[in-house]
């Protein structure tokens, strides 16, 4: 194992006083004695902003009355799908390469072995419930683009424009900035003069964007629901399809193991199958922490075959059915962390880089 426990950071700030945010470390390489463990409801999710807070708070609602694990997933989704500050999902996602966007969602129920969902979704903010409609009322498991639309158009869904000011900026931005032999930006006399033209000084510099939410629940009952929801990859080719609505490779649920989901490149994890491969790993007996760590070295291990210095960015979580927590991401300046509500309260559990110092 690459990551040995002095590594290991546990920082705590006061609980009741300032933010109220406890920062768990994980337990990566440690062992525990299942078998007396006591199942207790709790909710995840990789988004650690307020929203990601909020939509913990909602979710933890339904599993503190005796809700089940699927409702409350898909709630807590959709707070974060229906926020128009966040570029990475639903509502204010960044577009296509087109301008438009298209949204993909996963979602497992772990009690019944059932998954559904939809990709290139057009005009529907919560693409999460649509995957949860196709997963509870089909006989399928993926819808795409038309047919997609056309199914949550039936259940009730009504379309809206997706592309936030915000969002068509940002797109804007990466068409002038693209190509300097094309005719986007400012007319060529000018461009030497203005080349440092403050006109989207509020907007980041965003080359592609990676950006991904997954919300993995236990319920009072122990059965174990997951949700993964994107926007995809930003200004991707008209049509992609990452890992996020593909079961196995952006999430996988069993009630007798546990759940994983993956957020970044999703093109690394369809390849690898990440969340399915940590399912096996915990199965084996591998704490969450260790899976997501062993998911992020395989897909190292097959890349140093055919381009050693390739470090994609990926970041993996994971429970286990006993409310085990793991997270990991490939690299990064700062450990990654997710968000996590049991009846202690909320708290951020901190994972760790898998190649601290790579490009």
């Amino acid at each position: 194992m690459k990551n040995s426990i002095s590594r290991r950071k546990f920082v705590t700030s006061t609980l009741g006083a300032g933010t109220g945010v406890l920062i768990i470390p994980n337990i990566s390489g440690l062992t525990n004695q299942k078998s007396d463990k006591v199942i207790k409801p709790m909710i995840i999710t990789s988004h650690t902003n307020d929203t990601g807070r909020n939509a913990m708070e909602a979710g933890w609602e339904i599993l503190k009355a005796g809700g089940t694990a699927v409702d409350a997933v898909e709630k807590a989704a959709n707070i974060i799908e229906v926020d128009p500050e966040d570029t990475s999902v639903g509502y204010g996602g960044l577009p296509n390469e087109h301008g438009v966007v298209q949204l993909d969602s996963s979602f497992m129920d772990g009690k019944t072995y059932s998954a559904g969902a939809v990709a290139c979704l057009e005009n529907i903010k919560t693409p999460s419930s649509v995957a949860k409609l196709v997963m509870q009322r089909t006989d399928h498991v993926l819808l795409v683009g038309a047919g997609a639309l056309e199914f949550a158009k039936a259940w009730g869904f009504r379309e809206e424009n997706l592309l936030t000011e915000k969002a068509r900026k940002i797109w804007l931005r990466w068409k002038e900035e693209l190509s300097p032999s094309d005719d986007w930006g400012v007319p060529e006399h000018l461009q030497n003069i203005r080349k440092n033209e403050a006109y989207w000084k509020d907007f980041p510099d965003i080359e592609h964007h990676y950006g991904t939410t997954n919300v993995l629940a236990i319920d009072i009952n122990g059965d174990i629901a997951g949700c993964t929801t994107t926007s995809g990859m930003s200004f991707k080719l008209n049509g992609r399809v990452g890992d996020s609505p593909i079961i196995g490779a952006g999430l996988y649920v069993d009630n007798e193991v546990g759940a994983a989901g993956a957020t970044g490149r999703g093109e690394d994890v369809i390849k690898s199958c990440a969340s399915y491969y940590m399912l096996l790993k915990m199965k084996e007996g591998r704490t969450p922490q260790q899976a997501c760590e062993d998911a992020l070295h395989m897909i190292i291990d097959r890349y140093k075959k055919v381009n050693p210095g390739f470090y994609p960015g990926e970041k993996f979580v994971a429970i286990n059915k006993y409310g085990e927590l793991g997270c990991a991401t490939m690299i990064g300046k700062s450990n990654p962390q997710m968000s996590v509500r049991t009846e202690s309260g909320y708290s951020k559990y901190e994972g760790v880089v898998a190649y601290p110092g790579k490009p």
